[in-house]
């Protein structure tokens, strides 16, 4: 595990760039395994502006992202979908159609569905992460064993709580979404977090200075072979 303490939001968002624009320029066709959340679009920025500037293309390669809310639409504004294109494939050189979010309609075929077109790529190159308060990736939450493959979850109080800034009222925070397992995200050959703000210090603490177990999802990661965490 390596760690990267950045003095503020803004160093944080650039260090993750530089790590993601290192793989696109090692690989140029890689598979990006992409997060939403408040803490990874200050990275986004920073390589819409390297690829506005002609420094960095996106013309190969292909995403998917780690989770979307059941029973939103890609054209819902608080969809993931919509987040990932409002945030970056609509502002950088991506072709729409190498880019993968998972459908939150689909119905339960849609984990098989997804699982495979990850097997399909030959796996991910860069999986980047944020950090739930529960500790939680993507929306693995807290459990008393490991997801596997991509699954539909039953979100948390603490989860909804965290997203209802994004809507109108807690009501309207689905209960359920898609996402990746941890099997996914593991077998990744490189996984990177960003984390940001105090309110993660003890979910920080608890993943990568305490035992690993399903009860935080994240501590799991201290067995990947390549894991960095970036925090301010």
């Amino acid at each position: 595990m390596r760690i990267i303490k950045a003095k503020d939001y803004d160093a944080m968002s650039r260090a993750a760039a530089h790590i993601i624009a290192a793989q696109i320029q090692l690989k140029p066709n890689c598979v990006l395994g992409l997060a939403t959340g408040s803490s990874p679009i200050g990275t986004y920025k920073q390589l819409i502006e390297w690829n506005k500037a002609g420094d960095l293309d996106f013309s190969a390669v292909r995403s998917v992202n780690l989770d979307e809310y059941a029973g939103l639409t890609p054209d819902h504004d608080q969809s993931y979908a919509y987040f990932m294109r409002h945030n970056l494939f609509d502002h950088v050189n991506i072709d729409l159609a190498n880019t993968n979010v998972p459908s939150g309609v689909n119905g339960d075929g849609e984990c098989e569905r997804y699982d495979k077109l990850i097997a399909d790529f030959g796996g991910i190159d860069l999986q980047l992460l944020g950090l739930g308060v529960n500790g939680h990736i993507g929306f693995n939450e807290p459990d008393d064993h490991f997801s596997l493959g991509t699954h539909k979850v039953t979100l948390t109080e603490s989860t909804r709580d965290a997203n209802k800034r994004f809507f109108t009222s807690i009501d309207e925070v689905p209960t359920h979404a898609y996402t990746m397992g941890v099997r996914d995200i593991m077998q990744a050959q490189r996984v990177l977090m960003v984390a940001s703000g105090a309110n993660k210090a003890q979910a920080i603490k608890d993943a990568f200075f305490g035992p690993v177990t399903p009860q935080v999802p994240a501590s799991i990661l201290q067995y990947h072979k390549d894991f960095i965490l970036v925090a301010d």
